[in-house]
């Protein structure tokens, strides 16, 4: 029987979180490491089951590799392999990020397409175009990569700031012969962890968190040491679930700077919330407000992550909330199990109108998507009574430990495979 979790809801969360590394710095940072004849250590990289499935791709290619709690050794002196198997790339998304660094490292490489969660289409064509700008050659047999070619620098204009083409197009560049201008470039701050990353390596990249990166290629890389930054998406989680609970909690081991567009909305819907250096602490005596419009959008925009977690917290208030999910065309799977535990969420296309309830109640529900699942939680943290959240292996997908983290902030959590 699949692991669920049991939440009593009610109770207010007091005291101290820090938040654990970022997945989505992690993951091609992961994948960099295949670049350099050498071993790299990456700190604060949690052992969540994308991460296991980026070790796991690692180890195929022939680099050794060992995890010891969230510090994680890569030796890719002498990798062995180019393709990567279906059954690996299914497991999460973020696989697709390996096509750069096996091509710049091997000249060649085999993958089919990535799986992950099912969030409406996501198609790789940027990540395609970048590879082909810089020389490589792609051949597509139904839905099974090939791809070749020596790589050369060059200008890529990318049609949209997609995060996981901009780090593809950095990690083939960094292979690449001469200097690659890439514009219209994603400006996450976990590109600019994957840029301090290949720098550590003795790549020259910079520009990272602006619009144009450039990468001058070609440079001998060695080995390199990093610490994943906070991730930011985690962070946020935990603020939803104050606020959704109450209580007063602080988030530690995280730029406030990076949460700010979802802080500002949750100041605005009614709580205290402070910010330091690497911390925020958040205040929720008093039930949620309403909030102005929430439009997603690539950063420094309202992220598209923190778009379920923060739509839970909002569903249990006195004001009404619209939400334009400009990302995924699918983001609001979780709207449904909210409405089963009493929300009041209406959905027209990429539009869902939250309006606040006095309470909601605690219902058995299923988590389809990782920050859906998270949504639930947070949900289940404010609502009466008790909740049986399923779908746990989409949680553990980007949340580390987190039971026993709300456990020691006072809720009433258990995670459990059978229960009498």
């Amino acid at each position: 029987m699949s692991d669920v979790l049991y939440v009593r809801g009610g109770r207010p969360l007091n005291g101290s979180v820090r938040v654990h590394g970022a997945k989505n710095s992690a993951l091609p940072i992961l994948a960099a490491a295949l670049l350099a004849p050498g071993t790299s250590v990456i700190r604060n990289c949690p052992p969540l089951s994308d991460v296991e499935a980026s070790l796991a791709i690692l180890r195929h290619l022939g680099c050794s590799v060992r995890q010891e709690g969230d510090a994680v050794t890569v030796d890719a002196s002498s990798p062995v392999r180019c393709d990567v198997p279906d059954a690996l790339m299914r497991e999460m998304r973020s696989s697709v990020i390996f096509l750069g660094a096996i091509l710049g490292r091997m000249g060649e490489a085999e993958l089919s397409y990535p799986g992950g969660c099912e969030l409406g289409p996501r198609p790789i064509d940027l990540h395609r175009k970048a590879i082909q700008a810089l020389g490589g050659t792609i051949q597509d047999a139904g839905g099974h990569l090939r791809c070749s070619g020596r790589l050369v620098g060059r200008e890529i204009v990318l049609g949209r700031p997609s995060v996981g083409a901009t780090e593809n197009a950095m990690l083939a560049a960094v292979a690449a012969a001469g200097t690659t201008v890439l514009c219209n470039a994603a400006r996450e701050p976990e590109i600019v962890d994957l840029q301090t990353f290949l720098r550590s390596m003795g790549a020259s990249v910079r520009g990272a968190g602006s619009s144009v990166v450039v990468i001058e290629g070609g440079r001998p890389l060695h080995g390199g040491e990093h610490t994943v930054m906070g991730d930011r998406i985690v962070a946020c989680t935990y603020l939803a679930a104050a606020a959704a609970a109450g209580g007063d909690m602080t988030v530690t081991g995280v730029d406030p700077r990076h949460l700010s567009p979802v802080t500002s909305v949750l100041a605005e819907a009614g709580c205290a919330v402070r910010s330091e250096e690497d911390r925020v602490r958040l205040t929720a005596l008093a039930p949620l407000s309403g909030s102005r419009p929430i439009h997603t959008a690539p950063y420094p925009g309202f992220p598209t992550d923190a778009q379920p977690p923060l739509m839970a917290a909002l569903a249990k208030g006195t004001g009404t909330t619209l939400f334009v999910e400009n990302i995924f065309e699918s983001r609001y799977r979780h709207v449904d199990e909210l409405v089963r535990m009493g929300a009041d969420i209406r959905v027209e296309g990429r539009v869902a109108v939250v309006c606040g309830v006095p309470g909601l109640h605690g219902a058995a529900v299923e988590a389809s998507d990782l920050r859906g699942g998270a949504a639930l939680v947070v949900a289940a943290l404010g609502a009466r009574g008790e909740s049986r959240i399923g779908g746990l292996r989409h949680l553990d997908r980007g949340y580390w430990r987190l039971e026993q983290a709300l456990r020691d902030l006072g809720a009433a959590v258990e995670r459990t495979g059978t229960r009498a």
